[in-house]
């Protein structure tokens, strides 16, 4: 019974970590990622943690902690359209939300389009998501957390704040956003399965059954999981940096957002692209950026997942040593 207990514990207490270090501990380096991305004036790039770590510090000291901060209700009700929408068209639809073991070409064809069909619904949510997140917090009123529905049924229905003409119709931004999430899952999921059949093949061979202390079959038990889901999201974050830019370019053109000067760390910028889609933005930046230009505020991404993987080494000792205290 003990064991039981300790098992039900460690797995709640080691998924709420990573729960608590994937959406609020990572939020901040999402932001200032986010606001590099867009920021087409920026002549510092920051592709190292230690001139992200310094900005977040200027911008911290100018506009206070909320300046990391914004926007964070967001992305948690982006997360719960996302989730819903994905459950009610897998219910009205024969479209399967996940793959038996005995998948075929046709199956993973129509869970693909399943992905697909949630992130064209999720879009408008994520763009105005996009946008709290990048505002600067100076210029910001004091939006409610429901703010972000409200702006993208807004941008749906064509009402709510006045845009302006360069403002991209969500049909130009359906292929580069389904694009991106597609590519996202489709990576994620086929590293996130290679790393854990690695793991589990070191583990039997390192611990044969017999020998496996409780401690040990408790941390094998979860670790590797989150071993798996960590490199997935590094790997496909880092290899989609490029396209990530490009979207997010895309989805904040015409829409009146000003954002905090990325380069001195106070004052702002408006954004002002005329891109006229995917193709013109690409070579865009290619032209007046360089190939660097695409991976505009990369440091975020070190010092996020640097993050993540401390808080997931921290929580490993933690566990070790109170599971063997109880042993």
């Amino acid at each position: 019974m003990k064991t039981e207990q300790l098992n039900r514990f460690a797995g709640f207490g080691i998924g709420l970590a990573s729960l608590f270090t994937e959406n609020v501990l990572a939020h901040p380096c999402i932001v200032l990622r986010r606001q590099c991305q867009v920021n087409y004036h920026a002549r510092h790039y920051h592709l190292t943690p230690f001139t992200v770590i310094n900005i977040m510090y200027s911008f911290n000291k100018t506009q206070g902690p909320r300046a990391l901060w914004k926007g964070m209700g967001s992305t948690f009700i982006v997360q719960g359209v996302t989730l819903g929408a994905e459950g009610i068209i897998s219910e009205f639809t024969p479209l399967p939300r996940e793959l038996s073991h005995k998948w075929s070409p046709k199956q993973v064809g129509e869970h693909l389009l399943l992905k697909a069909l949630t992130y064209v619904v999720a879009m408008p949510f994520y763009s105005a998501s996009l946008i709290e997140t990048v505002q600067s917090e100076i210029i910001r009123d004091n939006a409610g957390i429901l703010e972000c529905v409200k702006e993208g049924i807004g941008r749906v229905i064509g009402l709510g704040v006045p845009h302006s003409k360069r403002l991209l119709p969500l049909l130009a931004l359906t292929f580069p956003t389904v694009l991106h999430g597609v590519l996202h899952y489709i990576i994620s999921s086929i590293i996130q399965k290679f790393v854990l059949l690695l793991l589990k093949r070191k583990n039997t061979h390192n611990h044969p059954t017999e020998s496996t202390s409780p401690v040990q079959s408790i941390l094998d038990a979860y670790f590797p999981e989150l071993i798996a889901n960590f490199t997935a999201s590094l790997c496909s974050d880092v290899m989609l940096y490029p396209l990530e830019t490009v979207l997010h370019r895309l989805h904040i053109q015409g829409t009146r957002t000003i954002i905090d000067n990325t380069d001195l760390g106070y004052e702002v910028l408006p954004i002002n692209t005329q891109y006229e889609g995917m193709r013109d933005c690409i070579n865009t930046i290619k032209q007046e950026e360089g190939m660097l230009g695409f991976y505009k505020g990369f440091g975020a991404i070190i010092v996020q997942y640097a993050l993540h993987a401390a808080v997931l080494q921290i929580t490993k000792i933690i566990y070790s040593t109170l599971l063997q205290s109880n042993v």
